[in-house]
């Protein structure tokens, strides 16, 4: 009788440490998933975006599109978190790629009709993935350090620089399917991009499929999606503390020019850098090229500046040499570069492209990062 008690208070043991081993490999597993999909989504709509501004040339559609998108994206980001807490981090994840794809089905007839709905509801799509991916990672990252007794800030980074590696070599992807797919590829010319944006079409549903293998995972890392409010003044109250109040924290304040300058950076590469140095030296088929070693840069930059994050220090130096190398791109570009032939004239593009995609790399993982440490709470 004694035997049988002492096996019945053991066995309990030894199921928990199996679902604590299990528990955790699921977190993993989460972050594989989720970066895979971001892959397989981002390669389609990266390449794209790459393109709009040397494809759609038609009075600048494609150019005044991702203007649209951008602007759309700004507004309704004031909404996207109350969104995420409404649907839950998974959901909203699902939700937010159906705007990519949207888009993408856009560009194979592009008209003013066609492309400016389309990117307007990818801003509000865009938002809500982004909040959503933020959301997510760092729920993720903060179950994981508790289960395994890790230390939070170095999980955190070290999730931040497998997904955005794996998020940067999107580029690297994507634009090699570009350059195999538009080697004829002329300025204005639309025909050749009809089967790569089939293609693009394809790889995205993939990566919403695999979206819904992910598990439930919301705020601090409770299970499930959050309960609906019951009113519209809870509506009212939620939105204006998700949107106000961050405004009044000296640490949200001092970070906002991180992210304009992540902003604009990303524009720069992938609409004036793009049409004003790499077209004019490599044509349109370049483009594809020179964004692949972009991507390339990135993505190896993001893993390794991900292992190096340990805390704010460590992330203060990362940050200052990433931003000191597209220092040098800039610099170089407003005082020396001039478009030349040869093999230098090839070179040079594809060398700017690489030092920026470092500073790329290291921007996004360590701004993500540096959120989730600073508002750890209210994730």
């Amino acid at each position: 009788m004694d035997s049988g008690d002492s096996r019945d208070e053991e066995s309990p043991l030894v199921v928990s440490d199996s679902q604590s081993d299990k528990t955790r490999q699921n977190h993993t597993r989460d972050v594989h998933v989720l970066s895979c999909a971001f892959l397989l989504i981002f390669l389609a709509y990266g390449a794209t975006q790459n393109l709009e501004s040397t494809v759609n040339t038609e009075k600048d559609l494609g150019t005044i599109s991702l203007g649209i998108l951008y602007l759309s994206f700004t507004i309704f980001s004031l909404f996207a978190s109350l969104v995420v807490r409404m649907m839950g981090s998974k959901n909203a994840l699902i939700l937010g790629t159906t705007g990519y794809w949207l888009f993408m089905a856009a560009n194979l007839k592009p008209s003013w009709f066609t492309m400016v709905p389309a990117s307007v509801y990818l801003g509000f799509a865009a938002s809500v993935i982004w909040v959503g991916e933020g959301t997510y990672l760092t729920a993720t990252a903060r179950c994981h350090a508790n289960d395994s007794n890790l230390h939070e800030g170095t999980v955190i980074g070290n999730f931040n620089g497998e997904f955005w590696g794996m998020f940067a070599s999107h580029q690297f992807v994507g634009n090699l399917i570009t350059l195999a797919l538009l080697q004829d590829g002329k300025e204005g010319s639309t025909g050749g991009t009809t089967l790569l944006f089939i293609v693009f079409l394809c790889s995205m549903s993939l990566g919403t499929i695999l979206m819904c293998f992910l598990h439930r995972r919301d705020g601090k890392g409770e299970e499930g999606p959050l309960e609906p409010a019951v009113s519209a003044y809870s509506y009212a109250v939620s939105l204006s503390k998700s949107v106000i109040t961050p405004l009044f924290d000296v640490r949200m304040l001092l970070i906002i020019p991180l992210f304009v300058y992540s902003g604009l950076q990303q524009a720069f590469v992938w609409a004036e850098f793009t049409k004003y140095i790499v077209t004019p030296a490599l044509g349109v088929s370049g483009v594809g090229g020179s964004m692949a070693v972009f991507g390339a840069f990135d993505a190896v930059c993001s893993v390794v500046a991900g292992r190096l994050t340990s805390g704010l220090l460590s992330i203060t130096w990362i940050v200052s040499g990433g931003a000191f190398a597209q220092v040098i791109v800039m610099l170089w570009i407003l005082l020396k570069y001039r478009v030349t032939s040869g093999v230098l004239g090839t070179l040079y593009p594809l060398l700017m492209a690489a030092i920026w995609g470092i500073g790329d790399g290291i921007l996004n993982t360590q701004i993500n990062a540096l959120i989730g440490i600073l508002f750890k709470n209210d994730t």
